[in-house]
């Protein structure tokens, strides 16, 4: 459709950097002054200035026992998922991944030859984990369990007791946690992150963090990967992941640079995330110009960057929600994530990104109010239509 000279809103992808979030300059600088240092591989966890920050921002989160031979960088978190679940999974063995997803977490699973095995989030509860549902769906082969906390796509944040009773789970059936936390700085309301590794010194838990969101770095491509718990337990499977770090050499070492910085220098997230923050203004329009729209409802986010709006069925009796988003792309040119693509079950959400400006955000929510309101009044006439015929 750009290639036909359409212009499209694209509220897909949280790609912060165009959309104006710009990296802090120190770390722009500290990556081109050490370019010249760059060009060889480093070792193949990382250099050790960038895992030594790690290691210390693990001491501010109350993650114990991590030394710098636990902290793996990466080139982003995308690829030390994949690995994580390389080095982990046989054929037929399962994972429990949350329904909705970040889908890499479900295609790393698969792609590994294991069995992703969806979990609720329950929306009445704010997305948290329906914990009996998770309870239900182990099995002997069951290897570990993913929480992507805070959430995307629902922008939830898990409590304490929710994140104590998914280790006592992984504790009871000898189970890794994969903790998918890259997220962690971008709060509103005051909201507090717990980083479920603090929670125990025996589960065997698989932090995974980077520069890409609360640094708006998405492209240096620099993201971390944490081992910590009872690593005796998993001696095999960290040496799979030794393994597999040495085989992709190393990560982008540029990108590698800018963590000690990032990590260590002025969080200027929370300046955007704090009241009248660029990201906490925007998120209040989107959310509000999202729940005025008849039969949409909408959990706020107390977290990153994406609303996930219900449609209800009543009026809106959608059967095929990519269908929905093509239809919406070809007629109001704005592009948004059917539900489906984050492995919900049913037809009836979809992902909005709020990172463009106020008046982008009003233009394309606008649109997309349009094209419900057609949608609902197109449904009233077939609705009416039917009902004339039965009678």
């Amino acid at each position: 459709m750009e290639e036909e000279g359409h212009k499209i809103i694209k509220l897909n992808i949280g790609n912060v950097g165009v959309f104006g979030f710009d990296p802090p300059e120190e770390i722009q600088l500290d990556m081109i002054r050490n370019l010249s240092n760059a060009s060889a591989y480093s070792d193949s966890k990382g250099i050790f200035s960038a895992r030594k920050a790690i290691m210390q921002y693990c001491q501010e989160k109350g993650i114990q026992g991590v030394t710098l031979d636990d902290v793996y960088t990466g080139n982003g978190v995308s690829e030390l998922i994949v690995l994580s679940m390389n080095a982990l999974l046989n054929d037929g063995d399962e994972v429990l991944v949350p329904t909705p997803d970040y889908p890499l977490w479900t295609a790393a699973v698969s792609l590994s030859s294991g069995t992703p095995v969806h979990y609720l989030c329950d929306e009445s509860k704010d997305w948290a984990p329906d914990l009996n549902d998770l309870r239900k769906k182990i099995t002997p082969r069951t290897k570990a369990i993913v929480v992507i906390n805070p959430n995307n796509p629902t922008g939830a944040i898990y409590s304490k007791e929710v994140l104590l009773e998914l280790t006592s789970i992984a504790r009871e059936h000898g189970l890794i946690l994969f903790a998918d936390e890259i997220y962690d700085k971008m709060l509103y309301d005051g909201e507090k992150h717990i980083s479920l590794a603090s929670l125990s010194t025996d589960v065997v838990t698989i932090t995974f963090n980077g520069l890409s969101k609360n640094y708006r770095s998405c492209g240096y491509r620099a993201g971390w990967m944490i081992v910590s718990g009872d690593k005796e337990m998993v001696r095999d499977y960290i040496e799979g992941l030794n393994m597999l770090a040495s085989m992709r050499l190393c990560a982008n070492v540029p990108g590698q640079y800018a963590i000690q910085t990032a990590l260590g220098g002025y969080q200027s997230i929370n300046d955007l995330v704090g009241d009248g923050g660029r990201l906490a203004k925007q998120r209040d329009l989107a959310w509000k110009l999202i729940t005025d729209i008849p039969g949409v409802t909408c959990v706020k986010p107390k977290s990153a960057l994406y609303l996930f709006p219900r449609l209800d069925p009543e009026v809106y009796p959608i059967e095929d929600d990519q269908q929905f988003v093509a239809d919406l792309l070809k007629e109001e040119k704005v592009l948004l994530v059917q539900g489906s693509g984050f492995n919900w079950g049913k037809p009836d959400h979809f992902r909005v990104v709020f990172l463009p400006h106020e008046d982008v955000l009003k233009e394309a929510i606008g649109r997309l109010a349009r094209f419900l309101e057609r949608y609902r009044n197109k449904h009233s006439r077939k609705a009416s239509s039917t009902a004339a015929k039965a009678s």
